[in-house]
Parts: C-alpha cells; sequence; structure tokens
C-alpha cells in the first residue's frame, strides 16, 4: 500500500517528543494512549487501578483506536470515508508478518500493534469498528430496535470482545454475554446523546418507536421534551436496563481482578440511565452524565466490595429511580 506522509499525518496523531527510533518510544506510544483515555469523557471509568497493571496500557491502546475511529466518524473535517480507509490502511499494517513490510506509522498504531502480537487479536474486531462509523455517513436514521441492535454489533460489540481477549476468553458463549453489557452500554450513550447526535443529523431512536409514542423528528430538533417523549424515554431506558441485568451474568465467568472492572463498565452504563430517569426523562434540555466525583464514589464502592467479597454491583444500581405515575 502506498500511504504518504501527509496522508497518515490527517489522523489523529498523539505528539511525542522523541522518535521512533529512540529508546523508551514504545513505552511513550502508550502512554499517548492512556494520556487520550484521560483526557475523554466517558460513563465509566477506562483502565482503572482495579486492573492489573500489566494489562492498563493494552486497555489503554484498544481505548485509543477506539476513540479515534469514533471521532473520524463523528466530527473529523474532510473526507471521513477517506479518513477512515487511511485508518484501516494503519490496522492492516499491525498485521503485515513480512520482515521487509511498512508497519504501522501512527503512534496509536504502534501501541496497538503490540496489544495485538501479544494477545492474538484477530482484526475482525476492529474492522466492525470502523464499519460502524463508515455505515454513519450514509445511515442517519434506524427504522427498527433490531435494526439498531444490528447497528451495535458493529459499533458496540466488539470492544466487549477485545477486552475479553486481553483476558484470554475467546468463548463464544461469554462474548455473546459481553455483548449484552455493550450493547446496553451503546444504547445508554444514544439515549444520552439524543442532542449531540441531532447536531450532526442522526437520529438513533428507532423511527417505528417515535411513531408509537407520537413523536415527530422536528419535536426532538426543537428541543421540546412532553409527556409522550417522557414516556418513549421510560421505554427505551427500561429495555436498556434488562440488557445490563442480562449482561451481569458475565461476572462469574470472570477472574476476580477482571471482574472488579467489569463491575464498573456496568455501573457507569446504569448511573446513566438512573441520571435520566432524575431528569424525568428530559434529554433535550441538557445532556446528562456522570461526574468525577460520582465515578470517584463508584471506584471506591467497587474496591470495597471485592474486598468483602459480596456482590459488585448493588441491587440498588440495577433499579428505576423514575417517579411511576
Amino acid at each position: 500500500m502506498n500511504r504518504s506522509s501527509k496522508s497518515v499525518g490527517q489522523l489523529p496523531t498523539p505528539a511525542i517528543e522523541i522518535g521512533p527510533g529512540d529508546r523508551g518510544y514504545l513505552q511513550a506510544t502508550f502512554k499517548a494512549c492512556e494520556q487520550l483515555a484521560k483526557s475523554h469523557y466517558e460513563n465509566f471509568t477506562v483502565g482503572s487501578r482495579l486492573i492489573p497493571k500489566k494489562l492498563r496500557p493494552h486497555f489503554y491502546s484498544i481505548y485509543a483506536f477506539s476513540r479515534c475511529v469514533d471521532d473520524l466518524g463523528d466530527v473529523a473535517e474532510g473526507n471521513r470515508l477517506e479518513l477512515l480507509n487511511l485508518w484501516e490502511e494503519q490496522l492492516d499494517a499491525c498485521y503485515l508478518n513480512c520482515p521487509d513490510s511498512m508497519g504501522p506509522t501512527n503512534p496509536y498504531f504502534i501501541a496497538l500493534a503490540q496489544t495485538i502480537r501479544l494477545f492474538n487479536i484477530p482484526a475482525d474486531p476492529f474492522k466492525m469498528l470502523i464499519e460502524a462509523n463508515r455505515r454513519d455517513q450514509e445511515i442517519t436514521r434506524t427504522e427498527t430496535f433490531n435494526d439498531l441492535l444490528e447497528y451495535c454489533t458493529y459499533s458496540a460489540n466488539p470492544v466487549g470482545h477485545l477486552v475479553l481477549y486481553l483476558c484470554g476468553i475467546k468463548d463464544k458463549k461469554l462474548q455473546q454475554l459481553a455483548d449484552l453489557t455493550c450493547t446496553g452500554l451503546q444504547l445508554a450513550n444514544f439515549w444520552q446523546d439524543v442532542n449531540r447526535d441531532i447536531e450532526i443529523g442522526r437520529i438513533y431512536i428507532p423511527m417505528e418507536d417515535m411513531k408509537r409514542f407520537c413523536i415527530s423528528e422536528q419535536q426532538v430538533k426543537s428541543g421540546k421534551a412532553n409527556d409522550n417523549f417522557r414516556a418513549l424515554m421510560r421505554f427505551e431506558i427500561d429495555r436498556t436496563r434488562r440488557l445490563f441485568i442480562e449482561g451481569y451474568n458475565l461476572a462469574k465467568f470472570l477472574d476476580p481482578a477482571i471482574r472488579t472492572d467489569f463491575a464498573l463498565f456496568i455501573r457507569g452504563g446504569l448511573s446513566i440511565l438512573q441520571h435520566i430517569e432524575r431528569k424525568d426523562f428530559d434529554v433535550l434540555s441538557s445532556r446528562p452524565t456522570v461526574s468525577a466525583y460520582e465515578k470517584g464514589k463508584i471506584l471506591t464502592s467497587t474496591w470495597i466490595r471485592s474486598k468483602l467479597g459480596i456482590n459488585l454491583v448493588p441491587n440498588s444500581a440495577f433499579k428505576s429511580v423514575a417517579r411511576h405515575t
């Protein structure tokens, strides 16, 4: 492949003071991945100290790939499909085994290539994340909930598979359990980001659900959360929560050190659902978020629960806090 330095330079690229031939460059690329993870808001903690130290850098390298591919698909200037193709070329370079072949040049991929080699991760999950963002350039509406779930098999579920690879898990049944949690996290993010998605021309709420609750696109665009819209959001929140409840069964199959971080993912997703409920399902006037203080409380609580040997996710986290009428 012919990759000009100018084209590759259009991709998200961290500033690293030392060069590829310098000692410590690989460690510097992993550090850049960590810095990216810590500079972005997520509903859950990425690479917490509850993860074994030897695994943390690889959580960060996978996060950097995923975060950047989403940014290329959502906010990048220029031809996004072309940029996604360049991103995929860097990924393909991670899998070149010929000694004379040129490996990846982007620092994020220098780190990712090491992760791929150490954990023998196939290319498919990464490629599916890229494909999800290609779809976003052409498909801006989702007709049915099943269509949305199918989209999540590309946009979210591969991340769970990648995390399981870091844990040495390749069991298909456990991957399917992870899919439930990843889909739940993706859906929670969609309900949280209705306004943000409208700004870039997308609506992820299924059209069939909007029709069922008599909600028009114009109403969503105008930011008016009436009783019908609140009922719609309650409906979406309820079935998203069921995914988290079923997906939590994966915890019993995980090593204790990884189980705690999995619990953080679950609690982060459940927390955003409860924040939406506390706002009376109005996600149009402002964006609900999980504060750094609350994330700290969740982290501490999860750590204490792991030491006490009790359920890492309290029953209250799975319950609705909405007022029932």
